[in-house]
């Protein structure tokens, strides 16, 4: 991914907010297939910012009346359509959902709702390690991502927290701390927690 001039604090800024509510909000990509991966951390503002974790992101035409088409058959290379068809950058967008997870304002990091959404327009930022590692100090944000109702739940669940853990020094005793916690709120869905856990693993 490309920075922008007007990243804040060494932040990669990669899309703006298009849709938004106190729960989850969704963003377009500035670039082609740039989305984070799906359990990436992303902020949504400057400064006093709305906290995301990716639960899903998709291509489509931008005109929803224009549907794609295949383009490559006399094509040697899948790249090869788009040298052939640069128009594609213009008529296919880019876009991703993010859950709620937290706020950050003068007072800090809250690891809770915020009382308003993310104002659109808003520009969106991949989570740099610093941030993440410190947005994860604190996993009460967890029963959130338990109760939301999202495709692939525990997926995200697992990547968010494996790449949370690559930002700390013990990555090992996050991974079990994490999986603690996971364990006080999965009491009788034993099953579905080793399944979560082994994700966790690498």
């Amino acid at each position: 991914m490309k920075s922008n001039d007007n990243d804040v604090d060494g932040a990669i800024r990669i899309a703006e907010v298009i849709e938004a509510s106190t729960t989850e909000f969704n963003s377009q990509c500035y670039s082609l297939y740039e989305a984070p991966a799906l359990g990436s951390l992303i902020r949504a503002g400057d400064n006093n910012g709305i906290y995301g974790i990716v639960c899903e992101s998709v291509t489509s035409s931008m005109d929803p009346s224009r549907h794609p088409i295949a383009r490559g058959q006399t094509e040697l290379r899948e790249e090869d359509i788009y040298h052939s068809n640069p128009q594609l950058s213009r008529l296919l967008t880019t876009e991703f959902r993010a859950i709620t997870v937290g706020y950050v304002d003068d007072g800090g990091i809250h690891r809770i709702l915020g009382p308003y959404p993310p104002r659109m327009h808003s520009f969106v930022y991949t989570a740099r390690d610093r941030e993440l590692r410190e947005f994860s100090l604190g996993l009460d944000f967890l029963p959130r991502l338990l109760s939301t109702s999202m495709d692939a739940q525990d997926d995200i669940i697992a990547s968010f927290l494996l790449k949370a853990s690559e930002a700390h020094s013990d990555p090992y005793g996050f991974r079990v701390k994490a999986g603690k916690i996971l364990a006080t709120h999965m009491v009788g869905q034993l099953p579905r927690l080793n399944d979560l856990l082994r994700r966790m693993v690498v």
